[in-house]
């Protein structure tokens, strides 16, 4: 992702903020890379927490059985500590929202902020698998 798009989308995850207690958010890949994160965090732990919420919401999907549907589609995880939560949500395909919280966060207006955000970008927030070039091949751009 450009820091373009990152400014573009950053300023949208700062909505989710304006809920009581609500610390960061970050808008991330399938594959963990970080495609935007809120004012106030730093862009190397913005990218370190992408990679491990990434590894989460594997972790969450594959546990679909457990629910009793194995081909039931995830679509929320919540981590609780003991000072705050941990919101991840999917964002269009192949991109998730995280948000970390206080611990007396109302929980529901995070999630609904989440949903809004979500819905606000709809199909800015969906990243394609990426393709890595085959040399001699033309890219997505039309050059070898």
């Amino acid at each position: 992702m450009t820091g373009q798009m990152t400014n573009e989308v950053g300023w949208m995850l700062d909505e989710v903020l304006k809920v009581p207690e609500a610390r960061h958010a970050i808008l991330l890949s399938a594959d963990g890379m970080l495609r935007a994160h809120s004012q106030g965090m730093a862009r190397d732990e913005a990218e370190r927490q992408a990679a491990a919420l990434s590894g989460l919401q594997s972790i969450s999907r594959s546990t679909a059985e457990f629910c009793g549907l194995e081909t039931s589609p995830w679509q929320q995880t919540l981590v609780e500590f003991v000072d705050g939560y941990v919101f991840l949500v999917a964002a269009g395909a192949g991109a998730y929202l995280a948000v970390s919280a206080g611990q007396d966060v109302d929980m529901e207006a995070v999630t609904y902020s989440m949903h809004k955000v979500v819905d606000r970008l709809g199909k800015e927030l969906t990243s394609l698998p990426r393709q890595h070039s085959v040399p001699g091949r033309p890219d997505d751009s039309g050059t070898a």
